[in-house]
């Protein structure tokens, strides 16, 4: 079994990463006879709810099954789940678990960090951009129809347990919609890394069990190595948010319904790549490395056609507007980012008008 340690002070927690995980869990929740609510969705739920559900059976289990989709990560479905525990008698000592994807995990965190001022947090990613992404680092949140991720919190699991065979089940979208972000982690923070992936493309393609354990172990030290530096995003965990300025702006204007969450940061990492080689901060060689490891694992490289003004208005509501400034993260090597402001719009505007 692999182990990475989030290191935030009181807070710390592990992250398990290991083939057939999710048969252990039992030993990962202390206590026995509490409140759990498992949320979940159908599709996730057909083939491990019951093997969960079993394994918590020392524990008083509630189940929430939300739709599939983004766009059911709302306030009207956390309203319907806050009902749900509040019916059911939970109380400060009870336990939150999201067994799911990256919505059912953003979801399941804002449910944990608000009620009664918070709860417990385990986190049971079943999709691997949730394994190596948004269940680690505790962002938490549900859209908005003006944007995504608007109304949130930041709140740590107690620990997030990794069990790679749940990937054998995911259909291939959504299994190379994650490895958008593991090669985002390549082309922010390690070079050596970046080089594994080009080299080890049909291992991860084939989804070879342990060339997946080694993906999603140094994903996610270096989510835990940024995410210890900066818990906030104040500073360096920005970076963390390359190709996504222009990835939510995609998912915005087609509804979060037609594009995944890594088709569109795979997008808006061709992008933002595009544009540090237009503004000088790239090099062609680069650029052209970035874009043919998308390519390689048949990740979109291209983005949607939308009117430069329709971009602004989406990119305007992104939480990475400071002061009225767009801020985009921007690879300067493979290995290494910066973010920038001030950029020449007409830049920008060409940009997404070739890359579009």
């Amino acid at each position: 079994m692999a182990t990475v340690k989030v290191n935030l002070n009181e807070r710390s927690y592990p992250i398990y990463i290991e083939a057939g995980k999710l048969g252990q869990l039992s030993t990962s929740i202390p206590d026995k006879n509490r409140q759990i609510c498992v949320i979940t969705n159908p599709t996730v739920a057909q083939y491990y709810l019951h093997p969960l559900l079993n394994k918590l059976a020392e524990h008083h289990v509630t189940v929430f099954e939300m739709p599939d989709g983004e766009q059911y990560k709302s306030l009207s479905v956390y309203s319907e789940v806050m009902d749900q525990l509040i019916n059911a008698g939970f109380n400060r000592d009870s336990a939150i678990v999201a067994l799911g994807g990256g919505v059912v995990g953003d979801l399941a965190g804002f449910v944990a960090a608000t009620f009664q001022r918070g709860v417990d947090f385990y986190q049971i990613p079943t999709t691997l951009l949730a394994q190596v992404d948004s269940s680690v680092g505790g962002k938490t949140a549900v859209n908005h129809p003006q944007g995504k991720n608007l109304i949130g919190a930041f709140y740590q699991p107690q620990a997030v347990l990794i069990d790679t065979d749940c990937l054998q089940t995911l259909p291939e979208r959504h299994y190379k919609s994650g490895l958008a972000e593991v090669i985002k982690y390549g082309i922010i923070y390690d070079n050596d890394f970046f080089n594994w992936l080009e080299h080890h493309t049909s291992e991860l393609k084939s989804r070879d069990t342990d060339s997946l354990i080694y993906a999603i172990k140094r994903s996610c030290e270096i989510k835990a190595e940024i995410v210890a530096l900066d818990e906030r995003e104040k500073g360096v965990r920005a970076l963390l948010n390359l190709g996504h300025t222009f990835g939510h702006a995609i998912e915005a204007a087609t509804h979060y319904g037609e594009w995944t969450h890594g088709e569109a940061v795979a997008a808006g990492t061709i992008i933002a790549s595009k544009l540090a080689e237009v503004t000088q901060q790239l090099s062609a060689s680069d650029f052209r490395r970035i874009y043919d490891l998308m390519s390689a694992f048949g990740l979109p490289t291209k983005g949607p056609h939308m009117e430069w003004s329709q971009w602004l208005e989406y990119m305007q509501r992104d939480k990475k507007v400071k002061d009225g400034k767009l801020h985009f993260i921007l690879p300067t090597s493979i290995g290494s980012a910066a973010v920038f402001k001030d950029l020449d719009e007409n830049k920008i505007a060409a940009v997404i008008t070739e890359c579009c």
